[in-house]
C-alpha cells in the first residue's frame, strides 16, 4: 500500500509538474515573442521614418548591433541597405544581404499606380506585419522575429522595411533545462515523503493487524487492539474493530453457555430413558412405558427448540404468508379447552393479519399460554388489538407476576425463575426465549410487564399484513 501511495503520488505530481512546466513553457515564450516583436516593429518604424522624410537609401542610419538586423526592400524586391556586417538573412522579403543600385526617383508623373493599402509620399504605414527567421550578423547566427512596415519617401516608390529583434531563446532553453534537471529531484523528494508520511500514517494500522493476529493465534477474545490518540478514520476503524471483538466474545460466551446449559437438560432425559431401558432389559415386567414416552417426547420437544433457535441465529427469514392471528387464538384455545388447567378468556374480534409463518407464530401463541397455564391460579386472558399498522396480542395470568428486575432475564434461554423450576413440569426454559426470537424475526417484539389485577402480562405486537 505504501508503495502504491507513493507511486500514485509520483505519478500526479509529475503529470501536474509536466503540465505546469509546458504552460509556463509557452507563457514565457509567447511573452518573449511579443516582446521581441514590439522592439523589431520600434526599429523599423523608425527606419521606415527616416525613408519617409527622403532619406536616401544609401544615408539611413540603420543600428549596428546584432540584436536588431535591418534590410529595405522595395516593391520590385531589391535589396536597398542592410544592416553592417549582416552575412545572411531569411524570413524577410529577400534572402539578399547586398544592396543593389537605388532607383531614381519618381515624380506625380510616372506610371506608377500606388496600391490602395500603400501609404502616401512621405508617410508610414499604420499597418505591420511579423514573421519569424533567422540571420547571420558578424557570423553570429540566431534566430528573430521581423516587424515588417511600408514607407513611401516623398519621390514616391513604396518600400518595406524589415528590423528583426532577436528571440531569447537562450532563456527558454534555461527554464526548460533547469525544469528537466529538476523534475526528478522533485519527484524523488516527493515519493520519498510520501513513502514516509503513508508508512507513519499506517502504523496504527499495522498495531491494530498485529495485535488482532495474536487475538486470533492466542483465541483470547477478551483482548482488544490498540486506539491511536488521533480523531480519524484509523481511530474509527480501531473503535469499530474493539466493538466488533465485544460483540464477538459476547456470542461467544452466549454459545458456550447455551451448549453447557443444552448439555445439562439433555442429560436428565437422557439419563433417565436410558436407566428406564437399562431396568426394562434386565426386567421387563418393571418397563415404565408412559415415563419412557414422556421422556422420548421431552427430549423431541428440546431438539425441536434447539434447532429453532439455531435457525434464528442464522438468520434465517420466516414466510411471508397472510396469517390470522385472530383464528390462530380461536383454534389454540379451543384445542385447549379440554385439556387446560386454567380457562382461557379471549376478547376482541375481527379480523387481524400478519404476514409470516403460521407455524412459528403458531408456536408463539403455544409457548405463551403454556407459560400462562403454569403461573396461573384461576384466569388466563388473552387480548388482541389492531391499530397504527400494528397487531397486538396480550396474555395475561393471575399468578404470581414476574419482578421487574427478570422481566428482561426471563427470555434468555434455560433461564427459569425459581418458582417456575418448583413447579416446572418439564419445561426447559426455552419457551420465551423463542417466542421473543420468533417476534423479532417477524420484525415485531415481545415484552413482559404486570396484568392490571396482578399476575404477568405478555404483549407481542407484529407489523399488520399489507
Amino acid at each position: 500500500m505504501r508503495s502504491r501511495a507513493a507511486l500514485a503520488a509520483t505519478a500526479v505530481v509529475a503529470v501536474a509538474l509536466v503540465a505546469a512546466g509546458l504552460a509556463v513553457l509557452l507563457i514565457l515564450r509567447g511573452s518573449l515573442t511579443k516582446q521581441s516583436d514590439l522592439q523589431a516593429e520600434v526599429v523599423a518604424r523608425e527606419v521606415a521614418a527616416q525613408i519617409a522624410l527622403g532619406t536616401p537609401a544609401a544615408r539611413l542610419d540603420l543600428p549596428d548591433s546584432g540584436d536588431h538586423p535591418v534590410q529595405v526592400v522595395d516593391e520590385h524586391g531589391r535589396v536597398l541597405a542592410v544592416t553592417k556586417d549582416l552575412n545572411a538573412i531569411s524570413g524577410t522579403g529577400s534572402s539578399s544581404v547586398t544592396p543593389s543600385a537605388a532607383p531614381t526617383g519618381r515624380d506625380d508623373d510616372d506610371d506608377h499606380d500606388d496600391h490602395g493599402n500603400d501609404p502616401g509620399r512621405g508617410e508610414v504605414s499604420t499597418d505591420v506585419r511579423y514573421t519569424g527567421g533567422r540571420a547571420t550578423v558578424d557570423h553570429d547566427a540566431a534566430d528573430y522575429r521581423f516587424a515588417a512596415v511600408e514607407a513611401t519617401p516623398p519621390t514616391g516608390g513604396t518600400v518595406v522595411v524589415y528590423a528583426g529583434a532577436r528571440l531569447a531563446t537562450q532563456a527558454v532553453g534555461s527554464v526548460t533545462r533547469a525544469m528537466l534537471l529538476g523534475l526528478p529531484l522533485l519527484l524523488l523528494v516527493v515519493g520519498g515523503v510520501t513513502w514516509l508520511v503513508t508508512r507513519r500514517a499506517l502504523r496504527p494500522v499495522e498495531a491494530i493487524r498485529a495485535e488482532m493476529a495474536a487475538i486470533t493465534s492466542a483465541g483470547d477474545l477478551a483482548r482488544r487492539v490498540p486506539v491511536p490518540g488521533s480523531r480519524d478514520e484509523v481511530a474509527g476503524l480501531a473503535d469499530t474493530t474493539n466493538q466488533t471483538l465485544g460483540a464477538l466474545e459476547r456470542s461467544v460466551e452466549r454459545q458456550r453457555r447455551f451448549v453447557a446449559d443444552a448439555s445439562h437438560e439433555l442429560r436428565s432425559p437422557l439419563a433417565s430413558l436410558r436407566t428406564q431401558l437399562e431396568v426394562a432389559a434386565a426386567h421387563p415386567h418393571l418397563l415404565d412405558v408412559d415415563g419412557a414416552v414422556q421422556d422420548v417426547v421431552r427430549l423431541q420437544d428440546l431438539a425441536a427448540g434447539l434447532l429453532l433457535l439455531a435457525r434464528l441465529d442464522a438468520g434465517e427469514r420466516p414466510r411471508h404468508d397472510r396469517v390470522d392471528l385472530g383464528e390462530l387464538v380461536q383454534e389454540e384455545v379451543a384445542h385447549r379447552a379440554a385439556t387446560g388447567r386454567v380457562p382461557v378468556e379471549v376478547t376482541g374480534t375481527g379480523t387481524f393479519e400478519v404476514s409470516g409463518s403460521a407455524a412459528q407464530l403458531e408456536r408463539v401463541l403455544g409457548n405463551l399460554l403454556d407459560n400462562a397455564q403454569r403461573h396461573a391460579a384461576s384466569a388466563i386472558g388473552v387480548a388482541l388489538a389492531a391499530a397504527g399498522g400494528r397487531v397486538t396480542l396480550r396474555v395475561t395470568d393471575d399468578g404470581p407476576g414476574v419482578p421487574p428486575a427478570d422481566r428482561e432475564r426471563i427470555f434468555e434461554r434455560f433461564v427459569r425463575l425459581d418458582d417456575a423450576r418448583a413447579r416446572d413440569e418439564g419445561g426447559a426454559g426455552l419457551g420465551l426465549a423463542i417466542a421473543r426470537g420468533v417476534a423479532r424475526a417477524h420484525g415485531g417484539d415481545l415484552t413482559a410487564g404486570e396484568a392490571p389485577g396482578g399476575g404477568a402480562a405478555f404483549d407481542l405486537w407484529l407489523p399488520a399484513a399489507r
